[in-house]
């Protein structure tokens, strides 16, 4: 039988990609196909300064070369540690061209968290913007790393210094430049090294590793799930196959905030617009959404991805509403679940939906995308991508329709596990060879998928399931609350008990507000016992709120 979520494809999106990505044997390759289809348009803008298709291809190049020339070999991995500069996609292809392994890397890591990347990668050779460079300098010892490069802000702008500085204080607030490396490499210097250089295309197939993409370590360790280019190649097809049909190819241009180092904004922004011939838009700060939303006003930007807290926080702009959005066509949503209320008001305020969509870091990432053109918001995650099995599963057996459990996933674009961690690799695939995901859902009988939650997130009172984006999507339509999040926490009378986490918009609202609203929209065990309110919460690189955080904080007690 075929998935009965084929019937409810898109037209023209395709039940399998297999001969499609078969033709493309890298993503190195991938890059010089763009490159020399899309030569003279417009690959990336970041503040006002833009390069071409072909300008990106020679830096890339040049960088490619430059690390052969210093001894770096197929398969050695190259860490990435900046945030979306003009500089990141030069340095990811051409690390790719020389076919070395990219290792991506959070510049806001801590030295602690930086370290043990480093050192679990094996990264010898490591590009840092100069902001950073200070938490590289105290992550150094006890690694591989053999050469590090240095870039600048204004390395690829061509401004004069003064502007510059402007722009940084402009674009990268808070950040200071900080750094003391013996023998570090300028950025600039090393492309004009490498144009001197002589480069060799090495040879690249499926099997080879492209990337060690970590996992953000919010459920213990971050352990390097590895990505082969096989898995990255299909799931750039398989996304690219889902959003040709809506897009103009090379008139395209998608807002790139989330970074290009978190694998949802790699694979969806960086490559799959690329094979589109697309512009993107990079976005330096995107926690400065004053500052967003004038970037956003330079451009006709026709795509937008991002995740539920990014959506809000544009929305809660007064500016924002204020924009074009006639070239709109794709926004899609991901890395959390998007709560109904902020999507319907993104339809209010641009006319055009949210498409939710689902993947992990272990996926390349993306596992299931809602059709783009359908306007209402229908809350599940969406359908398979193709070439992609889904299942719900529990104690080893498939659930039927409309039945919760363990979503489960099969496909090309699936990791064949994680980077020297044979015991973590063994538990996270069953017997069957299902990638067991930790989140659970269920599928209904038109094959959309739903997402209920975290395994680990869930709440349990009384023995009864609650589910935290429930109670959150529930505590959201209060128009006095800006964000919230819901946790467990120890009940001697039912096991847990439900405490809410709210960012007011209202400074007057009560706890007793909080509760009493969503007694109105939830059943008695799920309204939350506490409410505690915060100016902030704790959160991911890409925005998402971390509940972990929030647990191991009531386990810890009063500071």
């Amino acid at each position: 039988m075929e998935p009965i979520w084929l019937e409810h494809y898109p037209k023209g999106v395709p039940a399998d990609i297999t001969d499609q990505a078969a033709a493309c044997a890298s993503l190195a390759e991938l890059f010089e196909d763009s490159c020399r289809q899309y030569a003279n348009n417009t690959a990336y803008i970041s503040m006002g300064v833009s390069i071409t298709y072909e300008q990106t291809r020679q830096k890339a190049q040049a960088f490619a070369a430059w690390l052969q020339s210093q001894g770096v070999k197929k398969g050695d991995r190259v860490a990435l540690m900046m945030p979306n500069l003009l500089q990141y996609p030069i340095c990811l292809f051409g690390t790719l061209m020389a076919g070395a392994v990219v290792v991506n890397t959070n510049p806001l890591y801590t030295a602690h968290e930086l370290h043990h990347q480093l050192a679990d990668s094996g990264a010898t050779t490591v590009v840092v913007a100069e902001n950073f460079a200070r938490t590289l300098q105290d992550a150094l010892p006890g690694t591989a790393v053999q050469r590090i490069v240095v870039t600048a802000l204004g390395d690829m702008l061509g401004f004069p210094k003064r502007l510059v500085v402007n722009l940084v204080v402009r674009h990268v607030k808070k950040m200071v430049p900080a750094w003391n490396l013996p023998g570090a490499h300028r950025f600039n210097d090393v492309l004009k090294a490498g144009q001197q250089a002589g480069f060799q295309r090495p040879a690249l197939a499926h099997a080879d590793l492209a990337a060690l993409q970590y996992t953000g370590g919010t459920t213990g360790v971050a352990k390097g799930a590895m990505l082969s280019h096989g898995n990255l190649v299909s799931n750039v097809i398989q996304a690219y196959n889902w959003v040709r049909p809506y897009c103009k190819g090379e008139k395209e241009c998608v807002v790139t905030a989330l970074p290009l180092y978190h694998i949802f904004a790699l694979t969806a922004n960086c490559l799959t617009f690329m094979k589109l011939g697309a512009s993107n838009l990079l976005i330096v700060n995107p926690r400065d959404i004053p500052g967003f939303v004038k970037e956003l006003g330079t451009v006709k930007f026709t795509a937008l991805t991002g995740v539920n807290t990014l959506f809000n926080a544009l929305l809660n702009n007064p500016d924002f509403a204020k924009l074009d959005f006639s070239s709109l066509h794709t926004s899609l949503g991901g890395g959390m679940a998007v709560q109904e209320a902020i999507a319907q008001r993104w339809l209010q305020v641009t006319g055009k939906p949210i498409a939710q969509a689902y993947g992990l870091t272990e996926t390349s990432p993306a596992v299931t995308i809602n059709p783009l053109d359908k306007v209402d918001f229908n809350g599940s995650i969406g359908l398979p991508v193709p070439s992609t099995l889904v299942a719900i599963r529990e104690d080893n057996r498939e659930m039927a329709i409309g039945e919760s459990g363990e979503i489960c996933v099969k496909g090309p674009q699936v990791t064949a596990g994680y980077w020297n961690r044979p015991e973590e690799t063994a538990k996270t695939f069953d017997a069957d060879g299902w990638l067991l995901t930790g989140d659970i859902g269920y599928i209904n009988d038109k094959g959309y998928v739903f997402l209920l939650d975290r395994k680990k997130d869930m709440i349990l009172v009384s023995g009864f399931n609650v589910y935290p984006n429930e109670v959150e999507a529930a505590a959201i339509e209060h128009p006095g609350i800006l964000e919230a999040a819901a946790i467990g926490v120890p009940s001697g009378h039912s096991g847990e008990v439900v405490k809410l986490y709210v960012i007011r918009k209202d400074p007057a609202l009560t706890e007793a507000d909080v509760i009493a609203h969503c007694r109105k929209l939830l059943t008695g065990y799920k309204v939350p016992k506490f409410v505690e309110f915060r100016e902030d919460l704790p959160r991911s690189n890409v925005g998402k709120i971390l509940r972990k955080e929030l647990r191991n904080q009531v386990l810890a007690g009063p500071a």
